[in-house]
């Protein structure tokens, strides 16, 4: 049988059974001290605006991040150090990477656990030199190995990131070429469907005045669809003003046809700071997702949500929810690509564009499944103190 990633990373660092029993062995002497080791270890962080600023959920979340390193440390040191524990280690990985936690304030944490736990085997654990040494070279090695396993996840985004931009090159330029040469089509079918209304006038009937109405709902869809393909592309200037997003949302309420059974609810949009940005751009960010969540309770209703609250330093963040199925944990990881659709009709541009229209202001868009049913979709803002590209978690997870 082939090897493993996580074998083969173990045999790299020359981790093996020795390291385990050592590992084992520090356990019961280490674990009372895993209050005072977080403590240490998030009293550093706090001390640095960088690392500070890199916490989910800011300084109010330390205290549930201290338990959640204690419970990091404990699988650390008694294991069993299987493919579970490798697969775990690589979600919290992921979610560094989620966060967008530099790589050297990884490095930085872990040296502050190294330090912790070496002071305890050099002052705690019972036995002889030999045995402590034994057991700082395991400690050693189980920390090496937690980084390659965190750096492995950070390849894997970068590897993901590069494919995606790839992609996106060559997506760029089929719309670019096609996107233009559709202009001219649809510009002869407007121009002759109005001709055609001209002469018709009251002499045509019903169902002829029906066809000539379909047509023209059909020729605006399409240029709707060139549209979205062009500004996939290309990078209109942002418009930059104070922007209420209570009153953005309201705009966009109206833009949406909500069936019959399908509830919106809005909280807590009313008493957040403006952003800096395009109103209209932002707009489009709203009416793009309320359609998403419209489609998808259209046969079953449901509601639609979306709650703002401040989110420190300098930001605001969205939520919007819907009751409907949700996303399929096949097409999550590409969620917000061009040509990406759950929907039977649609081409799969509306996400794309939120999440370049967000970036471009400096906030984000994520994915986070609802317990239960429906979709989450996690939007972050700077506020007007903050400017956008165009002007830690702990190893615990």
């Amino acid at each position: 049988m082939a090897e493993t990633l996580f074998e083969e990373l173990k045999r790299y660092v020359a981790f093996g059974a020795e390291d385990e029993q050592s590992l084992v062995g520090l356990h019961a002497t280490a674990q009372p001290h895993f209050p005072h080791i977080a403590r240490v270890f998030y009293d550093r962080i706090l001390e640095h605006d960088g690392a500070r600023k890199a916490l989910e959920g800011g300084e109010s979340q330390v205290g549930h991040l201290k338990g959640t390193l204690q419970v990091w440390m404990d699988q650390l040191l008694r294991g069993p150090w299987d493919e579970a524990y490798f697969a775990l280690r690589c979600r919290i990985g992921r979610m560094h990477v989620r966060i967008s936690l530099p790589q050297h304030y990884m490095f930085g944490a872990m040296n502050v656990l190294r330090q912790e736990l070496t002071a305890v085997i050099d002052t705690e654990l019972p036995g002889d030199a030999r045995t402590k040494h034994r057991t700082r070279t395991a400690l050693g090695r189980i920390l090496d190995l937690e980084l390659a396993i965190m750096l492995h996840t950070y390849r894997e985004d970068l590897l993901a990131q590069q494919a995606r931009t790839e992609r996106l090159a060559t997506f760029g330029q089929l719309v670019g070429s096609i996107g233009h040469e559709l202009r001219n089509p649809l510009g002869v079918i407007e121009t002759s469907l109005y001709i055609l209304r001209s002469r018709a006038g009251a002499s045509v009937d019903e169902r002829t005045h029906k066809h000539l109405d379909r047509i023209g709902e059909q020729v605006g869809i399409a240029n709707h669809i060139v549209s979205d393909l062009l500004d996939m592309i290309r990078d209109r200037p942002l418009q930059r003003q104070e922007v209420w997003l209570d009153e953005v949302w309201q705009e966009a309420l109206k833009a949406v046809a909500r069936p019959e059974g399908v509830s919106i609810r809005t909280e807590g949009l009313v008493s957040l700071l403006p952003v800096q940005g395009d109103a209209g751009q932002l707009r489009q960010v709203f009416v793009n997702l309320l359609q998403n969540a419209v489609q998808a309770l259209e046969e079953s209703g449901g509601e639609v949500s979306l709650v703002g609250a401040p989110r420190e330093p300098g930001a605001v963040e969205l939520v919007l929810e819907d009751t409907g199925p949700g996303v399929s944990e096949t097409v999550r990881g590409r969620l917000f690509e061009p040509l990406i659709t759950t929907k039977a009709r649609g081409i799969g541009l509306g996400l794309a564009l939120v999440r370049r229209i967000l970036e471009r202001h400096g906030g984000s868009i994520t994915y986070a499944p609802r317990a239960g049913a429906g979709a989450r979709f996690v939007i972050q803002l700077p506020t007007s103190s903050q400017e956008g590209p165009d002007a830690t978690l702990p190893p615990a997870g």
